[in-house]
């Protein structure tokens, strides 16, 4: 009689693989990719736009100079500020879409997934028009007698915000709307029933129960929005380039492949970071 139990198979090739084949795309498009861009970004640049192996520093080195640190303090303040736009709008849009029927929640929920299949490309040349002079909503300001003349708000930084903020609210209304089904509504008719305003019960019931979807909400589309590339170039100037632009910049167009690659690695790395602690107070959320 073979060691093995009697009621028990042998664990043959066939068995791993549906775990085999996802290790090996993960392997050959994510982990061997990272090998070379880590490699490159350790390179020594060298004079007409080529470099060569070595182990220096300098790459990393110029996160101290002030083109690295004006693009990542804009880059993080206007994705925070998307995040915070999002978030701000997505919870009442979903308070509201959770109080209605079922059938027309899902109703919703597609229409959401929808949006979703939009483009960068498609939702950055809507709003260049949306916001631009020529047909933009400036036109219809002047009709109403608000503007003289027609205005072009595109590109610019409002353009720029109001463009990521609408490519992330779909993800916030997502990420928010399984908390906010599970709210308990027998809990916040009773803070009514004992006297609390709407807005009292908003702030007292409400935003505590929410309190880790929110924060897991504002990390996830701050993450997303850090990554857009197509959006600032077209909604934006120059002086509004994020850190994608300028590792795309350093790149092609002034063929510093080991600044960029370093670049590379420093976003890869705070967006895990961040996704990192967005696990974690996933984990928190569940009962011991």
């Amino acid at each position: 009689m073979s060691g093995a139990g009697a009621g028990e198979r042998p664990r043959g090739l066939a068995q791993h693989l549906p775990v085999l084949w996802p290790a090996a795309m993960l392997l050959g498009f994510f982990v061997v990719p990272f090998g070379f861009m880590l490699t490159f970004s350790f390179y020594r640049r060298i004079q007409a736009g080529f470099y060569e192996p070595a182990f220096v520093l300098d790459n990393y080195a110029r996160f101290l100079s002030p083109l690295f640190v004006d693009t990542l303090l804009f880059s993080i303040g206007l994705c925070a500020l998307a995040a915070a736009v999002c978030v701000a709008l997505a919870l009442p849009f979903t308070l509201a879409v959770a109080r209605l029927r079922r059938r027309t929640q899902v109703a919703w929920m597609v229409f959401i997934l929808a949006v979703l299949s939009l483009s960068e490309v498609i939702i950055g040349f809507s709003w260049s028009v949306l916001l631009g002079r020529a047909a933009g909503i400036s036109n219809l300001f002047v009709t109403l007698g608000l503007l003289e003349r027609p205005e072009a708000y595109a590109p610019g930084f409002l353009a720029l915000l109001l463009g990521l903020s609408f490519l992330a609210f779909p993800y916030a209304v997502l990420l928010l709307f399984p908390a906010v089904v599970r709210l308990d509504p027998e809990v916040i008719e009773a803070s009514r029933t004992l006297g609390a305003a709407p807005l009292t019960a908003f702030r007292t019931v409400i935003l505590p129960a929410l309190r880790s979807p929110l924060m897991i909400g504002l990390i996830l589309v701050f993450v997303f929005t850090l990554g857009s590339y197509l959006l600032p170039q077209m909604l934006g100037r120059p002086q509004h380039w994020t850190l994608s632009i300028l590792i795309t910049d350093q790149a092609i167009f002034q063929s510093n492949i080991p600044f960029a690659a370093a670049l590379a690695i420093f976003l890869m790395l705070v967006s895990l970071a961040l996704v990192a602690l967005t696990l974690a107070l996933g984990r928190r959320r569940q009962p011991a």
